[in-house]
């Protein structure tokens, strides 16, 4: 057991934070490692979980080079390779595995789970087999375990360094989220709550598909505004998934719905524009960072025909990921669709 001894301090406004939780990591990965620094930062006690043995070594140095290249890590995060002792009289669980491998972790980690704690997922994107949100992933597998989504424009590397970032924590439970947001804000992370579970998920995972397109337009040069373009009618895509899905407008207006996406598609630091940005180049895709908008396009493009949405743009990266056609064909069909009038989604 991790003693948890601290004392209450303050945040940004001078709003108190609850003593000190015990707080497990499931990842040591880029994103899962610079969690585990904010929860620090927010005066929590922190394991981290990773099943490299190397990468345990390298973050009991007080470094992860594979992952966050050049950042020292304050000292305070215990990391192990042992699922069970990382989870052993934890308050709340962070699940930072890439969204394809969550139900595996999920699985090797229901023996050891306390019961009721929060499980509170920090990748994004829909199973690819199931066509599953997340949260009912988590529902299916520890249903004693309330679950929550923490999401929103934020790279690794800026959390990690300590750079003001501002996110949202969602669950159905406002109470619960309300009180995540609260024990999760530090100097430089303001957490907002929200109680739209479904919206804050559908946000998360679409963006990585449009993040895709984006790239792929501006490594096959086709310009700035065709970009601007694509970013624009994705949101629009978007939207109408989320609609569909019963998130609400407003939540995809928010920081985990159109923030999100304007991080995302606009910078070679997100895996998911990289991916594009190669993609557009012809360079070899193979070694590159996992992009998790690869998996979610093609179960996006199903789940869209499926119940009948228009999705295009989802439908051209789907497209375009498995060989079917090209950057600039889908984007010359794209551009000789219908015209109809802008209001008319």
């Amino acid at each position: 057991m991790i003693e948890a001894d601290l004392t209450e301090r303050g945040v940004s406004g001078g709003d108190p934070v609850p003593s000190g939780w015990r707080v497990a990591v499931l990842g040591g990965g880029a994103w899962g490692t610079a969690l585990a620094l904010a929860m620090l930062r927010a005066g929590h006690f922190v394991r981290l979980y990773a099943r490299d043995p190397e990468t345990v070594a390298a973050i009991d140095r007080g470094e992860n080079p594979r992952y966050l290249p050049g950042i020292a890590l304050q000292p305070g995060i215990v990391a192990t390779s042992n699922i069970q002792a990382a989870l052993d009289g934890a308050d709340c669980v962070l699940a930072v595995t890439p969204a394809q491998a969550l139900r595996a972790m999920l699985t090797a980690a229901r023996p050891h789970m306390p019961a009721g704690i929060p499980l509170v997922l920090c990748a994004k994107g829909i199973e690819r087999d199931t066509g599953a949100l997340l949260s009912a992933i988590v529902e299916e597998i520890l249903p004693g375990n309330p679950v929550a989504a923490l999401s929103g424009p934020s790279f690794a590397t800026d959390v990690a360094r300590g750079l003001p970032t501002a996110v949202v924590v969602a669950a159905r439970d406002e109470a619960l989220a309300a009180d995540l947001a609260a024990r999760f804000s530090a100097e430089n992370l303001r957490c907002y709550s929200n109680d739209d579970l479904i919206g804050v998920e559908i946000g998360g995972a679409l963006k990585n598909v449009f993040a895709i397109a984006a790239g792929a337009v501006t490594g096959a040069g086709l310009g700035a505004s065709a970009q601007a373009a694509m970013v624009t009618r994705g949101f629009v895509e978007l939207r109408r998934i989320g609609a569909a899905f019963g998130a609400r407008p407003e939540t995809l207006m928010g920081l985990s719905g159109l923030g999100d996406l304007l991080l995302t598609c606009a910078s070679a630091q997100s895996r998911n524009f990289a991916y594009g940005l190669a993609l557009g180049h012809g360079k070899e895709l193979s070694g590159l960072p996992l992009a998790e908008g690869v998996p979610t396009a093609a179960i996006a493009a199903r789940i869209a025909a499926e119940r009948n949405i228009d999705a295009p743009i989802i439908a051209a990266v789907a497209a375009i990921l498995d060989g079917t056609i090209t950057v600039r064909q889908a984007v010359t069909a794209l551009m000789t669709r219908p015209l109809k009038t802008e209001t008319n989604d």
